[in-house]
C-alpha cells in the first residue's frame, strides 16, 4: 500500500507499487487534470507538485513517494484564485488547453522558488511542450503571476462560464483504493 498526501488529503492506494502517479490520479483519484501527453516525460502534460518540486507524474512511481506531499491542478486552489491561474485568464494563455494544468504547475513552482523569475528562467523551469505556440503568453502570464504575488498587480478573472470553481475543483476525500490488487 502506497501512502501519500493529495491536495491536502491522505491517501492509501492499494495498486500496483510500480503504478505511475499519473494514473493513480486519474483513474483511482478521479483527479483528471494532469493529462498523459508522451508517456515519456518529455511534455509536461502531467506536471505536478511533488514536495515543492515539479516532477512528470508518468514518471514516477507511488511506491517511491510514500509520506509525500503531492499537489495536483486541482488543489492549486479551490475557485482558481491561485496567481498563476489568474494570470493565466488575464493573458488569455489557453488555446486547446490540453498542456495547461501541466505547465502551471511547473509555473507555482518556480514561483514558490523565485519571486522574480527572468525569461531565461521560465524557460529552464518551464519545458513543457505546447503545440498550440502559446509560450509567449505563458512568459507572460508567469511575470504577471510574479507581480500578483508581490502585490503589484490585481487580477479578478471569473471562472469559465459554465463551470463551477467546486466541478473544477474537486476535493479528495481521505479514501483507501482497491482496484483488485491484494
Amino acid at each position: 500500500m502506497s501512502k501519500f498526501t493529495v491536495n491536502g488529503q491522505p491517501v492509501a492506494y492499494t495498486l500496483d507499487p510500480e503504478t505511475p502517479l499519473l494514473w493513480a490520479l486519474r483513474d483511482a483519484s478521479n483527479l483528471t487534470g494532469s493529462k498523459y501527453g508522451c508517456g515519456t516525460g518529455d511534455c509536461g502534460a502531467c506536471t505536478v507538485d511533488i514536495d515543492d518540486k515539479a516532477v512528470r507524474s508518468c514518471q514516477i512511481a507511488i511506491k517511491s513517494i510514500e509520506g509525500a506531499f503531492v499537489t495536483t491542478i486541482e488543489g492549486l486552489s479551490n475557485d482558481r484564485s491561485h496567481p498563476v491561474q489568474q494570470a493565466w485568464i488575464a493573458e488569455n494563455v489557453t488555446q486547446c488547453g490540453y498542456c495547461d494544468p501541466g505547465m502551471i504547475m511547473a509555473a507555482s513552482v518556480l514561483l514558490k522558488h523565485n519571486k522574480t523569475p527572468s525569461d531565461g528562467d521560465i524557460a529552464s523551469a518551464i519545458t513543457n511542450i505546447c503545440r498550440c505556440g502559446a509560450l509567449t503568453r505563458v512568459r507572460r502570464a508567469v511575470h504577471r503571476a510574479a507581480k500578483i504575488i508581490a502585490g503589484g498587480d490585481r487580477v479578478t478573472a471569473a471562472p469559465p462560464p459554465e463551470i463551477s470553481p467546486e466541478d473544477a475543483a474537486r476535493a479528495v476525500p481521505a479514501l483507501t483504493v482497491n482496484h483488485g490488487v491484494k
